[in-house]
């Protein structure tokens, strides 16, 4: 039901100064940056227009905030004893899957449509900005898909019920159901990122094999299938494990469900598998050549929800200061506070375009585009998830006391905003990456160069930073330096970006505060720049 006005005149006092409720939010038409970004990818904007405006409203936002009140439970048995295994949600939770699953958010990119990949990458960002547990599931669904294309046999069982656009969360095998998705159980307490140290046997039993092992961490429990890595006889392999059989639950036992400091709504598991059947995804010891291609696509996904989160503390804490007053003035016309949010909006608006640009490049032909996104995604991933968990801190420290209260969004967003740089290689793993790739791919080196070259003689700025980091990198560092080159490789990256698609004062500010001018190390300690043109990429939050 919903509630009845809210009275200003209480019995003591009037209540003044502030915020009114939100109300419907259109996370499309209300931020332009978005808008501008996902057009110069190729995304689709009638759908993202309608997405945007579904996602955003009162009804929306409180279901993910119910979801993350309200996380998941292990029922391990029923009432007699029996094993169970399941994972029970708050409803909110499944409305919020409904309404992913249903607008495409891991189908789109399937479908043959152009920008695809930019368009779920969209999505991604989206969604990521009213309830972020719930991407999870679906991450893993979309992503699962290239990697099918290992065995013929089960990506025609497979893809037509992960694409199908219809969220059914039935316990049953997949021949019964309308719609299905997939989950990723990898990593074991022995060797974390380390997947080669795996333990998990696997043991061929005529057209399937049996699986006997532990997984420290199993990304959605609940999901239809899982791909996994086990130990078969020619080396460490990728198996799809079904969760549901014809004659019932697979061998597949829950121990626990993660106790983690965000992503709560969503369900993170311990699991053991108790002689599983599995079928086998790619030939035997061929395992992180067939799961990575899960893995890549992912990243995209890891790239841009940061993103999500920043705009959603962003968005929050430019709408407090459009309406909050200290000191006979709004907050929003104080140099100091537009310095803030303009520093902030800056970083939100860099990691938006450099991970839009890198969805661009999923949706590309051919090997240049291949190569340049397994870099992009690298360097977007690392810098926007770096960046993240501070601006979220900052558009907090904005609302005040209020900020750290859970009636605002943002102490959710801050559980939230370490997470994707944990997850699929945290920020060492991703920038030894970064190194591998540019020693064993040569083509993606010469397409990142290709890309920086596109702004070469547009700001004298931005050319002197290219020299300065060609001076210090010759060629690619040693492991020690590489957090180094990895950071400003991605801002450079990130400045041609915006160069090309933003607006010439934002391209300009980004590049005078995090190229070219000193600077201190937290939010605001800037030089002197417009944050006009800044700020109004935040969209208007003056009306209520």
């Amino acid at each position: 039901m919903p509630d009845s006005p809210a009275r200003a005149y209480l019995a003591t006092h009037e209540v003044t100064n502030q915020p009114a409720p939100r109300g419907d939010l259109d996370l499309w038409a209300g931020d332009p940056a978005l808008v501008t970004h996902a057009g110069a990818a190729g995304a689709d904007a009638a759908r993202l227009a309608d997405f945007g405006a579904s996602i955003g409203t009162v009804a929306m936002r409180a279901a993910g905030r119910d979801a993350n009140r309200h996380p998941p439970e292990f029922v391990p048995f029923d009432a007699g004893g029996r094993r169970l295994d399941a994972v029970h949600f708050h409803p909110a939770y499944h409305d919020l899957m409904r309404a992913g699953i249903g607008a495409g958010y891991a189908a789109i990119p399937w479908e043959a449509a152009a920008g695809g990949h930019a368009t779920h990458a969209a999505m991604v960002y989206l969604m990521s900005q009213v309830e972020p547990g719930v991407c999870c599931p679906m991450t893993m669904t979309y992503a699962a898909i290239p990697a099918l294309k290992a065995d013929k046999a089960l990506f025609s069982d497979w893809v037509p019920k992960l694409t199908a656009r219809l969220y059914d969360p039935a316990p049953r095998p997949l021949r019964a159901k309308g719609g299905a998705t997939m989950g990723m159980a990898m990593t074991e307490k022995q060797g974390g990122s380390d997947v080669r140290a795996n333990a998990t046997t696997a043991t061929p039993e005529g057209a399937y094999y049996r699986l006997t092992g532990h997984k420290w961490f199993c990304s959605a429990p609940m999901s239809d299938g899982f791909l996994t890595l086990a130990q078969a006889e020619g080396g460490l392999t990728c198996f799809l494990v079904p969760r549901w059989l014809e004659e019932g639950q697979n061998a597949i036992h829950i121990q626990r469900l993660k106790d983690k400091l965000g992503n709560r709504a969503n369900a993170s598991a311990e699991i053991e598998y108790h002689g599983a059947i599995a079928h086998r995804l790619g030939e035997e010891g061929a395992g992180v050549r067939t799961i990575i291609e899960m893995v890549h696509h992912t990243r995209l996904d890891t790239s841009m929800a940061p993103a999500g989160l920043m705009r959603a503390a962003l968005s929050e804490a430019h709408y407090w200061a459009c309406h909050r007053s200290a000191f006979q003035k709004r907050l929003i016309d104080q140099p100091l506070m537009r310095a803030v949010l303009a520093d902030l909006a800056l970083d939100w608006e860099g990691t938006l375009a450099l991970g839009m640009h890198v969805a661009r490049a999923f949706d590309g032909r051919g090997p240049e585009a291949r190569a340049f996104s397994r870099l992009g995604v690298a360097l977007a991933k690392f810098l926007g998830n770096k960046l993240c968990p501070g601006l979220v801190y900052e558009a907090m420290e904005c609302l005040g006391g209020m900020g750290y209260v859970e009636d605002t969004p943002l102490p959710l967003l801050y559980r939230e905003a370490p997470l994707n740089s944990i997850w699929e290689g945290s920020g060492n793993v991703i920038c030894l990456d970064i190194l591998r790739t540019m020693a064993r791919e040569p083509l993606a080196g010469e397409a990142l160069s290709a890309e920086l070259a596109t702004v070469a003689g547009q700001d004298r700025r931005f050319d002197a930073a290219m020299r300065a980091h060609m001076e210090t990198f010759p060629k690619p560092p040693g492991e020690a330096q590489a957090r180094w080159y990895a950071e400003s490789l991605a801002t450079l990256l990130t400045a041609s970006v915006l160069m090309r698609h933003a607006p010439d004062a934002v391209a300009g500010a980004y590049i005078a505060t995090r190229l070219a001018e000193p600077r201190g190390r937290v939010a605001g300690a800037i030089g002197e720049i417009d944050p006009s043109p800044v700020l109004a990429r935040l969209g208007d939050a003056r009306e209520a």
